[in-house]
């Protein structure tokens, strides 16, 4: 991936990165497939190395702002039918302490409506 600002989209061949529109925390960005594919219930075992690639971007964008703690961040998608858009996109919040009342509730980790890109990946090698 090219080197860019941190307000401009990030883009190569398979994926791109923005900042979320509707920000859940002071850096959130949306890694999506630039093809399209499902939600995250919808995958298979085969898009294993697609989730773990889209969560390797997240990690390189926030390194490209500055985000040094990776350990206070939120990698992770809305589980259907909580889903606002049906095409695939990781959410990628930091700091993840820094998250709002509502933004904690929305990225909330253990619920019946988000699931971290772990999660994801543990439930997808099963199939």
């Amino acid at each position: 991936m090219a080197e860019v600002e941190a307000e401009q989209p990030v883009q190569d061949e398979e994926l791109s990165c923005f900042r979320d529109i509707k920000p859940g925390a002071p850096h959130h960005y949306l890694v999506v497939p630039n093809q399209h594919v499902g939600n995250c219930k919808s995958l298979g075992k085969e898009h294993v190395p697609l989730v773990k690639q889209m969560v390797e971007v997240g990690k390189q964008i926030l390194q490209r702002n500055s985000v040094a703690d990776l350990t206070d961040v939120r990698f992770g998608f809305h589980w259907p039918p909580f889903c606002s858009v049906t095409h695939l996109h990781l959410h990628v919040l930091a700091p993840a302490s820094q998250m709002g009342f509502m933004s904690r509730l929305f990225y909330r980790l253990n619920s019946y409506w988000f699931i971290t890109a772990d999660q994801l990946i543990e439930l997808l090698n099963t199939k």
